[in-house]
């Protein structure tokens, strides 16, 4: 493997910005689709895949969502092209046979183990997170990441069926760069950091 350009990595990280005020610009099925497609090579942990996603498009999806957005959040989510909910399957590891296929023993494992089930699809879930907010900034799109919301009110409305679990909601479109907040700061490499 060969190191990505400057151009490559301001996109992903450096220049990047999280979004909350939207262009009026459509967000296509098929990009939804190459998001997906890009971003679901990441590496997961015995390559378990929980990550759901729900993409919400029609104003009247959105508006199932807002009762459980907190106020703060409810504006930018309604006015944005796409609301991304982000959820686990809590029994992802019933498709370890064909996910993990080198180890027949890897569904026991889980089998009858609910913290550990749950907290490595909640884990995992969230790296496959991070892969979709980078997949989508590489493909063109603005993300605006959250989790000001009531995950119970989210399960109950979208997945009754308690299988899959709300992990976070991402706001996807092109933002107003116009409309950014200035930069917050960030800790330094020996703020938080130390190589043993």
């Amino acid at each position: 493997m060969t190191a990505i350009d400057q151009n490559a990595i301001e996109t992903l990280f450096t220049a990047a910005r999280t979004h909350n005020v939207w262009l009026d610009k459509d967000v296509s099925d098929d990009t939804l689709r190459e998001l997906y497609q890009v971003m679901h090579f990441g590496p997961t942990s015995m390559n378990c895949q929980p990550l759901r996603v729900l993409f919400l498009k029609s104003q009247d999806a959105k508006e199932r969502l807002k009762p459980a957005l907190l106020p703060g959040n409810q504006e930018k989510t309604m006015k944005s092209p796409v609301v991304a909910v982000l959820g686990y399957d809590t029994e992802f590891y019933q498709h370890l046979p064909r996910m993990f296929s080198h180890n027949k023993d890897a569904k026991s494992l889980f089998e009858g183990k609910t913290d550990f089930i749950n907290s490595t699809a909640f884990r995992n879930s969230s790296i496959q997170g991070g892969y979709f907010i980078l997949a989508a900034r590489a493909l063109g799109l603005s993300a605006g990441p959250m989790s000001g919301f009531n995950n119970a009110a989210v399960d109950e409305e979208f997945f009754p069926d308690g299988q899959v679990k709300s992990n976070f909601l991402c706001n996807l479109g092109y933002g107003d760069a116009s409309a950014l907040f200035p930069r917050q700061d960030r800790f330094e490499f020996d703020e938080v950091c130390q190589v043993l």
